[in-house]
């Protein structure tokens, strides 16, 4: 069969990488720069055709809620927001994560803080990876840089989430969202059956039946023992993901005596920063990490050795360079430099930053 090959948004193709994922349900609120996933949505209908429920809340806080009480029955449910959006939803998802339930939330990300701009931003780093609501959890968190990666991370997102029973995040940027490119979009999945959804999530709130008892879904535990022994177990659960779902893509790194770190439509800049320092005989090369969290510390670790100095190179003030700095411990020199407000960087600039800050 012939590859189905189209030319769209990044926003566009998280909704038909959702619909052909076989997801369930789509609870959001229109907000730029990320509205055209539920527009989009909207347009292809697939009620008609998977049976995929897409439903425009009342708002942010009615739709995390709603992905809150769809995952607690088992079904693969999901949510779209940009920057202010998501900090409305973080009571809700850190519910979800401390009831252990998986689902897939999308931000696109834009310049703040408040209600900052419509322009793109990383700004939402700390939000996102530190655990924006309340309580020690985490989020797996996925960094596309490419409108395919959009399409491809909605079915690794999901299948991580359901695979952790943890909710994660598509956290892009603006740019990423709005840009168009060619995509090759994953072939259809079928919708779980309920007994195909029963035998995945044995937890799940399906009501009191005759082989089993009623399942309670809930993240409050008012007895404070109990309650260590569940965030134990989390902590033990996130040990597990940062063993084994730590991606991270290297571009030029083999010989490289100065490192690049960057994410998302940063790393596609940096890619061109690369290929201009080489081409005068400075040995630069570029790390992108793909999952935020968990972090690529242990390679990034292990660069502090090979390389005399790293430049992480974001949309903002300065967030993932503090990780970075974690991961080498102060063997070696890490620097941030970064453009804020919604402005984008040139190669240029960040070369020259690297020049003036590392050398």
């Amino acid at each position: 069969m012939a590859e189905d090959i189209k030319l769209m948004k990044g926003n566009e193709a998280i909704a038909h990488a959702a619909i052909r994922y076989g997801t369930d349900g789509y609870f959001g609120y229109p907000i730029t720069p990320q509205s055209e996933v539920l527009e989009t949505l909207m347009a292809e209908k697939p009620w008609e055709t998977t049976g995929m429920v897409v439903l425009q809340a009342e708002s942010e806080v009615a739709a995390i809620n709603m992905v809150y009480g769809g995952a607690s029955t088992g079904k693969a449910v999901m949510t779209s927001s940009s920057s202010p959006g998501v900090s409305l939803k973080q009571e809700g998802i850190s519910y979800i994560a401390g009831a252990e339930l998986p689902c897939l939330i999308v931000n696109v990300m834009r310049g703040g803080p408040g209600l900052g701009t419509i322009q793109p931003s990383q700004a939402d780093y700390f939000q996102t990876v530190k655990g924006g609501g309340h309580g020690d959890y985490r989020l797996i968190t996925l960094a596309p840089s490419s409108v395919q990666e959009m399409a491809d991370f909605v079915a690794l997102g999901f299948d991580l989430a359901f695979k952790y029973n943890n909710p994660a995040i598509i956290l892009a940027d603006g740019i990423i969202g709005q840009m168009m490119e060619k995509v090759v979009l994953p072939p259809f999945r079928e919708r779980r059956t309920e007994e195909e959804i029963i035998k995945q999530c044995p937890w799940a709130a399906r009501g009191k039946r005759p082989e089993r008892n009623r399942n309670v879904i809930t993240s409050l535990e008012l007895d404070p023992a109990k309650m260590e022994e569940n965030n134990i177990r989390f902590q033990k659960k996130y040990k597990v993901i940062e063993e084994n779902e730590v991606r991270y893509e290297e571009f030029h790194c083999d010989d490289a005596e100065y490192l690049l770190v960057a994410f998302g439509s940063s790393a596609r800049i940096c890619q061109k920063v690369v290929e201009n320092a080489r081409a005068e005989g400075l040995k630069l090369g570029l790390l992108r990490p793909i999952t935020l969290w968990p972090f690529p510390s242990k390679v990034i670790s292990e660069y502090a050795d090979k390389v005399k100095g790293m430049l992480s190179v974001e949309l903002n003030a300065g967030q993932m360079v503090e990780d970075i700095r974690l991961a080498v411990n102060g063997r070696v020199k890490v620097e941030h430099f970064g453009r804020l407000g919604g402005i984008v960087f040139t190669p240029d600039e960040v070369l020259n930053a690297l020049k003036e800050k590392l050398f």
